[in-house]
């Protein structure tokens, strides 16, 4: 039995086509992906 899920993935320097084929080329169905937040890091985390 399928059931649907809503998961929050935080990502660095991606973009959301490459979180979808990456996802999909898991063997993970794609309903939708919604961009809720963006910010610009001014330096890199350590």
């Amino acid at each position: 039995m399928a059931a649907n899920a809503n998961f929050m993935v935080k990502v660095t320097d991606a973009k959301l086509m490459d979180v979808q084929k990456a996802l999909e080329q898991a063997g993970i169905k794609v309903r939708s992906i919604i961009e809720v937040f963006k910010e610009e890091t001014g330096a890199e985390e350590k």
